[in-house]
């Protein structure tokens, strides 16, 4: 083709049709230059088709994660509203000592004795970069602010994880941990923590052969101040961990919207 096209311009000016060269040379450059952008056209679309896969990638990659966090997250606002929910129960046997029942007061404490603790999947495509495959610009921001978010929730965790060891755990000794945990162990308190969920903890402690009053622990002045914090930490932490629920759902709905494009 080169050779073709040689041979054209060296007969024209042999022939001195330089005018018509002038025209011939022009339209020759001008397929060149149509060919060069043909060709980069296709690179770039070639290059972005790779990076179209690239971001499917990401965004399946991020969708198993956030529905992993989704899951764990509900795991303990559930644990925390089982300890509002035996906090203020003890709250109702402390101002009616004629309602407590030995049983119950054991089973509710081993509610109150966790401290559960949202540890999510944290992805590192803001410190990578890959966050730039992403298009959706409303998503990028989102996954700009979900580890300060997190923050907010495991701050709270953190705050009775420290009391409940510092405080709550002396003041127990009024009763029987050894009938606390037995409790703990046969309602299958621990399901949350389980890797595998639904499947029940066989471990048995037993209970005290000791003489306990029951009645030391519920009337002592610190036990009902302990429950009220219990319940309102519990509280606050499942609040921020709602908020934080509603952003793991927009999160999933982005990436579901942009896996369906």
């Amino acid at each position: 083709m080169i050779k073709f096209f040689r041979k054209i311009r060296q007969k024209m000016l042999t022939e001195n049709k330089f005018s018509k060269y002038l025209l011939y040379a022009i339209g020759e450059i001008a397929l060149v230059v149509i060919g060069i952008l043909i060709a980069l056209q296709i690179n770039n679309l070639n290059e972005e088709k790779q990076e179209r896969k690239k971001e499917k990638v990401l965004l399946s990659q991020l969708q198993l994660e956030f529905t992993s966090n989704l899951e764990q997250l509900d795991d303990k606002i559930e644990m925390r509203n089982n300890m509002i929910l035996a906090s203020l129960k003890l709250l109702e046997y402390v101002n009616h000592p004629d309602k407590r029942n030995i049983d119950s007061i054991y089973t509710k404490i081993g509610f109150t004795i966790v401290a559960p603790t949202f540890d999510p999947i944290v992805n590192d495509i803001l410190s990578s970069g890959r966050v730039q495959l992403l298009r959706n610009n409303e998503l990028k921001s989102k996954l700009s602010s979900w580890t300060s978010e997190v923050v907010q929730v495991t701050e709270e965790e953190a705050k009775w994880a420290q009391y409940e060891k510092r405080h709550y755990s002396t003041l127990l000794e009024y009763g029987s941990m050894r009938n606390i945990l037995d409790k703990f162990w046969k309602n299958n308190v621990t399901e949350s923590y389980l890797l595998d969920k639904g499947k029940k903890s066989k471990f048995d402690v037993g209970n005290s052969n000791k003489e306990i009053d029951l009645n030391h622990l519920l009337d002592h002045s610190n036990f009902e101040d302990h429950m009220a914090f219990c319940a309102t930490l519990a509280k606050i932490a499942n609040s921020q961990s709602d908020i934080l629920r509603s952003r793991i759902i927009d999160i999933l709905n982005l990436i579901e919207l942009e896996l369906n494009k």
